[in-house]
Order: structure tokens, then sequence, then C-alpha cells
């Protein structure tokens, strides 16, 4: 059987977030630790705050946060888990707000990107946040203006390193020429691979790339699917299957699994040792 109690994510390697930022490639994200639909407190809350001080005992040292996640709620709670953060990454992220549960809109005014990234760093409790992205970039508003606000964050010391998150080559490329992007997060996974053009990208720019909803396998996961077969060949379970060939994909893949038990914590870490063979990864591949 694939072992699931000595595994930590040291396994998976490291990247090092513009140049210079070591970071673990398999992180953690704090979307699954809140209410329905991302919103409200947690079912289990002291199960939560044990999830989030089991991560540095696992060797998990990037979190993946966002103002949105509760909204504020996700932030708190890493706060009063992990603070101080020693070695442990909280990246944020900011341009999303909160109508209710499963509803988001992006506002990208720069008064409203300041107040976020500076509620952000009174909840952290961080003078400097080490990776800031931008959640969405605002249809409605000039994205230049939204870049170069998060630049003039950088100037002034509030953040650290600079990302965005489901965005095209052409996107990154604009916002390039403003900042230095060192992160990209879009949805990416077995099933979904629509942004596989922008992994592509990061991958030959060394620009990390963050794909959330990242254990999802679709019919692949199915018995019969390739992930199935392949996880039965481990005795592994899919998803640990799907952050595997996540890791195998590319380099600057940093994966997030989220969860809030920690159970499936302990669980996602061990897919960092699982090691597929080049066969097992091509067939993968070509299942899309």
């Amino acid at each position: 059987m694939f072992e699931l109690m000595t595994t930590t994510a040291a396994a998976s390697g490291t990247f090092k977030i513009g140049g210079d930022l070591e970071v673990t490639r398999l992180g953690y994200g704090a979307m699954r630790i809140l209410g329905a639909g991302v919103w409200g407190e947690p079912k289990d809350r002291d199960e939560v705050l044990r999830v989030l001080r089991r991560l540095p005992e696992l060797g998990v040292d990037l979190i993946d946060t966002a103002d949105a996640y509760g909204p504020f709620i996700s932030e708190d709670l890493i706060r009063e888990a992990l603070h101080p953060y020693g070695k442990t990454v909280v990246a944020t992220k900011g341009g999303f707000t909160r109508q209710g549960p499963n509803q988001w809109s992006p506002v990208g005014r720069p008064a409203y990107l300041r107040q976020s990234v500076e509620m952000s760093r009174r909840r952290l409790g961080v003078e400097t946040i080490d990776l800031y992205q931008l959640h969405r970039i605002d249809p409605n508003e000039d994205r230049e203006a939204q870049f170069a606000e998060l630049k003039t964050f950088q100037d002034e010391g509030l953040v650290r390193h600079l990302g965005l998150s489901e965005v095209t080559v052409e996107e990154i490329e604009a916002a390039r020429s403003v900042f230095a992007v060192t992160t990209v997060q879009n949805r990416f996974n077995l099933a979904d691979r629509t942004s596989e053009d922008v992994l592509d990208y990061c991958t030959r720019e060394g620009i990390g790339f963050i794909p959330w909803f990242p254990l999802a396998a679709g019919d692949l996961a199915k018995p019969g699917g390739a992930a199935a077969e392949i996880a039965a060949a481990h005795g592994a379970t899919t998803g640990q299957v799907a952050l595997a060939w996540l890791l195998a994909r590319s380099p600057v893949m940093l994966p997030i699994p989220g969860t809030s038990t920690v159970q499936h914590l302990d669980e996602n870490v061990a897919a960092a040792e699982l090691r597929l063979s080049e066969d097992e990864v091509a067939r993968l591949q070509a299942a899309a």
C-alpha cells in the first residue's frame, strides 16, 4: 500500500518564487476551511485549526488564501493558528468582493485594492505580504491602473512579490510591462486543461503556476478510467494521482489542495512521494 504516515511535502521539491522566495512545491489552499459556498465560519472550527497547525509538521510552507474567503475569515484563522509564521509563506489575494455564498464580483478600483492589501496585512499580522495576487482583473476598470496600483504596493514595501489569477497569456504579458509577475493562479487539473497554454508560458518564463481545484479528475477517476487504474496500481487514491501528475507536469507547478480535515490533509501530502512512470504520465496527459 502507498505510505501515508511518514511523507512530508519536502518530497515534492522546491521552487523559488521570484527567484528568491523558496517554497515547497506542494502547498495548501485555504478556501475549503470555511462554511458552505466559501461563506462564513467553518463547520468544525477546532478541526480547521488542527489542519492549519499540522501544515508545518508536514513540511507544507506555502499557504494560499484570499480576503474574499469567508470573507476575511480564512485570513483570520491562519493568523490564529500560525502567527508568527516562521518559514511559512502566506500568499493572499485581493480584488474580489462577496455578496453571499458562492457569489463573487471583481472590484479593481485602485482605492479598493489599497484597502484590500492594507486590511490583509492587518488580519495576517505582517508588515509585508510575501506574495500578493490580483484575484481577478476587473473588466470594468482600466487594467493598467490596477497593475500600476499593485506595483505601488510593491514599491512601498507592502508586498514582496506579485501574482495574477485567472488570466490569459496576453494579460500576463500586459502586467509584466508594469511589474514582475512571479505567480499565476488558474484553474487546472486532470479534467480541465483550458489553461495549458498559460502553463506552458509560465514554464518557459520561470513563473510559478498555482493550479486551483487541483484534485479534480472527472471521468478519469471512474472505474476503468486512467486515473483510477493508475491509482489502483500504486495503492493510492485518484486524488493522489492527480496531484502527482500535476507535480510531474511542470517544474513551476505549485499545487494547493485544500481540505478541512487532518486525515485528508495527510492523504494529500502523501502524494508528494508518489512517482508516476513516464508511461503513466503520458497516459494521463493523453486521456484529457
